[in-house]
């Protein structure tokens, strides 16, 4: 016979949702303030409880969602899909968001190395003024 859950840990259970892939990236999101509970900033030892609201900041996205069941054991998608409920006002705006990703790529992206290095902008800079003076 197993004991109801009335609550379990945030961390926990976003990791249970499969909101993120462990327990600790689930309680490192927690501590920087990137999940809250009805708008207040949480511990992540925090007990979360059915029907409150969470808002999750991850990868850029914001999720809005309500929490419909709990659980501290991590199973199948399907089955952490059922742990909570994302409002419409969300969803669309994911939607929206991923189109927009779509249609325009953020030009960051395209630089495969991130920010040039102190030498690369050097030689850059050194480019530039050539060609600036070439110009004339």
């Amino acid at each position: 016979m197993t004991a109801e859950l009335t609550s379990v840990r945030i961390d926990k259970w976003l990791w249970a949702a499969r909101f993120f892939k462990t327990r600790s990236l689930a309680q490192d999101a927690v501590e920087l303030g990137r999940v809250r509970v009805d708008g207040q900033r949480i511990k992540p030892s925090r007990e979360v409880r059915g029907g409150e609201m969470l808002m999750i900041e991850r990868s850029g996205e914001r999720i809005e969602i309500r929490v419909a069941a709990l659980s501290v054991v991590r199973g199948p998608a399907s089955v952490a899909q059922k742990l909570y409920e994302e409002t419409e006002e969300s969803r669309l705006r994911r939607e929206r968001q991923a189109a927009m990703r779509k249609l325009a790529s953020e030009p960051a992206l395209a630089i495969p190395k991130g920010r040039p290095t102190k030498r690369d902008a050097r030689a850059l800079r050194r480019f530039r003024e050539g060609w600036d003076s070439g110009q004339d």
